[in-house]
């Protein structure tokens, strides 16, 4: 929705405010650029702006909010995230349900993520091009392919805007064609497309990370791009800068938060894992088991604020591990095995993240399970090897040399 065609709003300004939530980073110039877009929509708007954090920064969304309600009627949150993937579907929607108990004298809304927007789409061209300028070519006269990578998601909704996104860009441009690509958690990876794309003997390659601030992950990104060049000296290949504070991610807000406030806010719940059965993520499903997730991600932030007074910390743990759920390891039994595992690792207190993962290409062997940083991968894992991987392994660092399927 453009600007021009934003909802009308009937009530006047007065005692409105809106509260920007940015995920939150250990780099401070991270939350920096949260706050300076939050400062850019208040002077767009000219009421009342604050920024919150989700987690890893401060201030946390219910401290905000309870800054906030006193001095306002109506109150907007509006998430900083490019995709809804399971923080704007999930824990935002629980902080906002909370603080409209504690806070009843204020009507508080709350507004879409960025999402597909015609304005992106056009800041993503502008990033191409500045690529395109590094890299000496002109998409006019040379074979210019482009590759959108963006973080990757375990929610599929969230993937699914990355391709729209691609194709949206293709649509009525000069370019030899546009890709999107992952840096991680999905594919297709980023390296895996470069590859894939440089088949066609392009002039260029731009990369350009669909990404809000310049990370860890974006970091990545540049350095693959780098490597790639480096190994096709035959493509000329660069990677662009993230959106960053660009004012149409400022306009994109201010629609968003139009659209909160006249209760025109419309999701993408057609394709939602947490609203419908998909293939793969039936696990996923239901407003009850979504809810017990925010719960429990709330409850662990909680716990380490009160050990260590270091607010919102993610430690890494000491074993991660990935259990292929695509639909071969899916039908194989794939989602109770990991079921099991976490239970057991629960039961055991041990230090370790289980999650699932997209396919580790191995089909026909599964379930796969892969022990990361060790590079163990195992294969044909039943619920009942799961106590037996997280005691020796997990617990004891001692491999269960019957399950070894290949080593990393």
């Amino acid at each position: 929705m453009s600007v021009d065609n934003a909802p009308q709003i009937d009530a006047p300004l007065d005692d409105d405010a809106v509260l920007v939530v940015g995920h939150g980073s250990r780099r401070e110039k991270s939350n920096e650029q949260v706050r300076e877009v939050a400062a850019d929509l208040e002077s767009q708007l000219e009421i009342p702006v604050d920024a919150a954090y989700l987690e890893l920064a401060e201030p946390a969304i219910p401290d905000a909010i309870g800054t906030l309600a006193p001095t306002c009627r109506r109150l907007t949150v509006v998430p900083l995230s490019l995709f809804g993937a399971s923080h704007v579907k999930n824990d935002i929607p629980l902080a906002v349900q909370t603080a409209r108990a504690r806070h009843d004298g204020v009507t508080i809304r709350y507004g879409s993520h960025l999402g597909v927007h015609p304005s992106l789409v056009d800041l993503l061209d502008d990033r191409v091009r500045s690529v395109e300028a590094d890299l000496g070519v002109d998409r006019a006269e040379d074979d210019v392919a482009v590759v959108v990578c963006a973080r990757g998601s375990s929610d599929p909704d969230s993937n699914a805007d990355v391709h729209k996104l691609a194709r949206l860009l293709y649509e009525g441009r000069d370019l030899g064609r546009v890709e999107a690509s992952f840096i991680g958690v999905t594919t297709p990876e980023l390296d895996d497309t470069l590859h894939a794309v440089a088949k066609d003997r392009p002039d260029a390659i731009a990369v350009v990370p669909y990404m809000l601030g310049d990370g860890v992950l974006t970091g990545r990104i540049v350095d693959t791009a780098e490597e790639f060049d480096d190994e096709y000296p035959y493509v000329a290949a660069g990677a662009g800068d993230p959106l960053g504070t660009d004012h149409r991610v400022v306009d994109v807000l201010a629609d968003r938060w139009r659209e909160a406030r006249s209760d025109s806010v419309e999701m993408s719940c057609d394709t939602c894992k947490y609203k419908v059965e998909l293939s793969g993520y039936e696990e996923d499903k239901g407003g009850a088991r979504a809810m017990l997730r925010s719960l429990v991600h709330e409850a662990e932030h909680a716990d380490r604020d009160d050990v260590d007074d270091d607010p919102h910390t993610h430690d890494a743990p000491g074993k991660h591990v990935a259990v292929c759920t695509n639909q071969t390891c899916a039908e194989s039994g794939a989602t109770a095995v990991m079921e099991e595992l976490r239970n057991s690792a629960r039961d055991a207190d041990c230090d370790a993240r289980i999650t699932r993962s997209s396919c580790l290409g191995q089909c026909g062997d599964g379930p796969m399970v892969a022990v990361y940083p060790d590079g163990i991968w195992y294969g044909g894992v039943t619920t009942d090897d799961a106590d037996r991987v997280v005691s020796s392994h997990l617990e004891d660092d001692t491999i269960v040399s019957d399950l070894v399927h290949q080593t990393l």
